[in-house]
C-alpha cells in the first residue's frame, strides 16, 4: 500500500521512494539521504528521474545549492518534538535559494505543527496515518497572519491583520 501524505493541501498518494524502498525500480521519483547523494552524485545524475534528497537538522542548506536545479524535492527531518532547525532550513530554501520545488517535513511531524510548517515553506507533509485524514483541516485553521511570511504550504495565503487606528481625538 502506497504511503500517504498531505500535499499542497490535499491527501495524496506519494509517488516517491526512499531508496531502500525502490528495490529494482529503477524509473521511480527517488529520495536519497545527503550521504547518499554525496557519495554518488554523478550517478544519480546519470540515472535521471525525479530525484529528492533529505537534510537531518545538522545538515547545512549550502550542501544542497550546487544542486537545487537538479532536485525535484527536498527534505527536512524532525527528529522530535523540540526540534526546529527544519522551520530554518525551509525559510533559508525558499526565500534565500529560491527552491521552488516540493519541500517536504518528514519524521516527527504532528497536525499541530502544520500551520507554522507551511507558514515557514513546506507544502508537503509525512504524518502519523491516524492524523493524515484531519491534517488538511489544519491549513485553514487561521485566516490572518501578525507576521509576514512566505505561506509556500497554505492553499490559502493568510491575510495580514490591519493594525487598530487610534481614535482621532
Amino acid at each position: 500500500m502506497p504511503r500517504r501524505l498531505l500535499r499542497d493541501g490535499r491527501v495524496v498518494d506519494d509517488d516517491w521512494l526512499y531508496l531502500a524502498e525502490a528495490g529494482g525500480n529503477s524509473t521511480a521519483p527517488l529520495i536519497l539521504s545527503l550521504s547518499q547523494w554525496q557519495s554518488e552524485r554523478d550517478a544519480w545524475i546519470a540515472r535521471g528521474g525525479r530525484l529528492g534528497v533529505v537534510l537531518s537538522p545538522a545538515h547545512k542548506v549550502e550542501l544542497l545549492v550546487p544542486d537545487l536545479e537538479r532536485l525535484a524535492l527536498i527534505g527536512a527531518e524532525f527528529t522530535g518534538p523540540s526540534e526546529g532547525r527544519g522551520y530554518s532550513q525551509a525559510r533559508l530554501l525558499r526565500e534565500h535559494w529560491k527552491f521552488s520545488g516540493e519541500l517536504r517535513a518528514i519524521g516527527f511531524v504532528r497536525r499541530d505543527q502544520l500551520i507554522f510548517m507551511a507558514r515557514s515553506g513546506f507544502n508537503s507533509f509525512e504524518l502519523p496515518d491516524s492524523d493524515i485524514d484531519t491534517a488538511a483541516a489544519a491549513l485553514s485553521t487561521f485566516s490572518l497572519a501578525y507576521q509576514p511570511s512566505n505561506d509556500a504550504g497554505l492553499p490559502l495565503k493568510l491575510q495580514p491583520r490591519l493594525r487598530d487606528t487610534p481614535a482621532s481625538a
